[in-house]
């Protein structure tokens, strides 16, 4: 169980290193994006909601499933991480909204870590206030 959970944080980790590092190679500036997921804000796009592609949508739809159904502690965690990490591997999102997408994935990171479900609700609620997601419903 616990070889298993360290396999599944090392790929969640690793895609989401990558991912990161996608962004920061593509800004052209590795340093400032080392601080980005803590001074970045959320923000739309020009006014509108920033667009989505159908596996980002389905990843956050289980995530939020997940919460709604009262999920806690290590099926939370699990669950979120399932789901970043396919989130990250299928999502091909334009560049600006990727980077948007980033500060979300970090909060619900950060929620499935501390095993906080209102941070995961928080975060899932931040997307859709800033993501095209027809019929997405609030926690």
């Amino acid at each position: 169980m616990i070889k298993s959970k360290s396999i599944r944080q090392g790929a969640v980790a690793a895609a989401l290193a990558l991912a990161f590092a996608g962004s920061a190679f593509a800004a052209g500036d590795a340093h400032s994006h080392d601080h980005a997921a803590s001074e970045a804000k959320l923000v739309l796009n020009q006014g509108q909601k920033w667009p989505t592609d159908a596996p980002l949508r389905q990843g956050m739809e289980n995530i939020r499933s997940a919460v709604a159904k009262g999920m806690k502690d290590e099926a939370l965690a699990k669950a979120v991480e399932t789901e970043v990490a396919g989130i990250v591997q299928n999502c091909k999102l334009e560049p600006e909204a990727d980077e948007q997408l980033h500060i979300v994935i970090a909060e619900l990171m950060a929620g499935a870590e501390a095993k906080d479900s209102a941070k995961v609700a928080k975060a899932l609620n931040a997307y859709g206030e800033h993501f095209d997601h027809a019929g997405w419903k609030r926690l």
